[in-house]
């Protein structure tokens, strides 16, 4: 069962309830009322995460969150885990 379009285990999130977010699945909008990029890519592609892409592991998962001192690979490697399949 996947959490998220970008692979972050929302179960895990300590400020899930403090924000009031229900996860971007069950969300029109992010929490923070702006776009995520990831989110609006998946569901335009009509994927249940980035790792059901035929592009992934593409650079805007790849990238995200890097500005803000995020590693994206644990996201990567969990998209990796709900799609079933192995890195390369």
């Amino acid at each position: 069962m996947f959490e998220s379009r970008c692979g972050v285990c929302c179960s895990s999130c300590e400020r899930k309830e403090k924000v009031n977010c229900m996860g971007c699945p069950d969300m029109k909008i992010p929490f923070w009322g702006g776009e995520c990029k990831v989110k609006t890519c998946c569901e335009d592609k009509g994927l249940n995460h980035c790792g059901e892409c035929g592009d992934f592991p593409c650079e805007m998962l790849s990238n995200m969150g890097i500005d803000q001192g995020y590693d994206p690979m644990p996201k990567i490697k969990q998209c990796l885990k709900w799609a079933d399949k192995k890195i390369t």
